[in-house]
């Protein structure tokens, strides 16, 4: 390296990148990350007040929330369909400096309205915003359930952060789209609530809550719902791959509710090789049902040419690999609607942080609730050689 750095005076980062890239290219099984989370800890809960507003805005419906490491704040997307408010997100603190979140850690800064390609917002009962996704360019990606009793579309869009402004519109596949004879495309409030990309930004991915019509039934008691979760290119933006994940039984104990289910509200893309967290949720009619699973699509099998599971033998299909990480009724809390995750900054003790945020539906009865954990994941070679030679990375 000396001889290297008399012949050619490159930048100090040059020097830092060398070995990186000749162990990568010598060794190219150390640049594939391990995504494997060995535990999860739970780190501290924060409530915001039903009433609280922001801004001239009603602060709720959070339901998907994505980090802006540079910025260190964090995007929350609101389901509000325009009626408290026009659609927006709100930028959020989140104060994890001591290793633990405490009530009072959280604190609105921002909100933006979304903006349609026309510059205006949003009409009322147009949007069902469930799930956010942050890129590198200064936008966000955000995820609509649409309204199926209106024969409105769910929708994929990017917006800007800094205005809200709409920039593009990722083309849904037709068999995603409700029918007027019912007979096809998502449920009411079921469809794609999740949203996440991968860290190379090469793949986006949203997933429907439970199963499309032509696909099976909502989850039930002893009766799981086929969801499908769905691929985007976002280099050609066009949609690429379908794959089957298959929820968790709804809870029979106390279940006296038909309008809950267990679903999938949200996903967490952890590498670019299909590892991912993902989050779901029952309401039982008197309380949820929370659980966190590590996903792999390496076994899975590509849908997309399948229109109809129904139609097909479903049980020959090789769906997602599950396994559960964590379930929230173990911890000493009263939980809430949780839908959105995110991966947040690394902790003072190396580890990185989880958040999850609940939307409160704008009940009285219900809360905000941020809760915040510890991931103990298994690192990598490359993330371990990484680590040694740029400690503060």
């Amino acid at each position: 390296m000396n001889l290297i750095k008399k012949i050619f005076k490159f930048p100090r980062i040059i020097y830092f990148c060398i070995p990186i890239l000749i162990i990568t290219l010598i060794f190219p099984a150390l640049s594939t990350p391990a995504a494997e989370i060995t535990g999860i800890d739970f780190i501290g809960e924060a409530i915001l007040p039903t009433s609280l507003t922001f801004q001239k805005t009603l602060v709720g419906g959070l339901s998907g929330i994505t980090y802006d490491a540079k910025n260190q704040v964090y995007y929350a997307i609101s389901d509000d369909r325009g009626e408290k408010a026009p659609a927006r997100f709100y930028t959020l603190k989140i104060d994890l400096s001591k290793g633990l979140l405490k009530n009072g850690g959280v604190v609105p800064v921002g909100v933006t309205k979304l903006l349609n390609e026309t510059g205006q917002t949003f009409r009322p009962g147009t949007t069902d915003t469930e799930g956010i996704a942050l890129t590198n360019q200064g936008t966000v990606f955000i995820s609509s359930e649409g309204d199926v009793r209106q024969l409105i579309n769910p929708f994929v869009k990017e917006f800007s952060i800094s205005n809200g402004k709409e920039l593009t519109t990722l083309p849904v596949p037709d068999k995603f789209l409700p029918s007027r004879d019912g007979k096809k495309g998502v449920r009411n409030n079921l469809a794609f609530e999740s949203l996440t990309i991968t860290p190379d930004e090469k793949n986006l991915f949203t997933a429907t809550e439970n199963a499309l019509v032509q696909d099976g039934s909502e989850a039930k008691p002893k009766v799981s719902s086929p969801c499908r979760i769905l691929q985007y290119n976002l280099l050609t933006k066009q949609a690429e791959k379908e794959f089957l994940y298959p929820t968790e039984p709804s809870s029979s104990l106390f279940n006296l509710s038909r309008k809950f289910t267990t679903g999938l509200p949200d996903l967490y893309a952890l590498d670019n090789q299909g590892h991912f967290l993902s989050l779901e949720r029952t309401f039982t009619g008197l309380s949820f049902s929370i659980a966190l699973y590590q996903v792999s699509l390496e076994k899975a099998e590509d849908i997309s040419s399948i229109d109809s599971l129904l139609a097909v033998d479903s049980k020959s299909i090789k769906p997602v690999q599950k396994k559960l990480l964590l379930d929230l009724r173990k911890l000493d809390l009263l939980l809430d609607n949780i839908e959105g995750l995110t991966l947040g900054p690394t902790l003072p003790d190396g580890q990185r942080s989880l958040i999850l945020v609940s939307d409160n539906n704008f009940q009285a009865v219900q809360r905000t609730q941020i809760l915040a954990f510890r991931l103990r994941m298994k690192e990598s070679p490359l993330d371990r050689l990484l680590r040694r030679l740029a400690p503060n990375r």
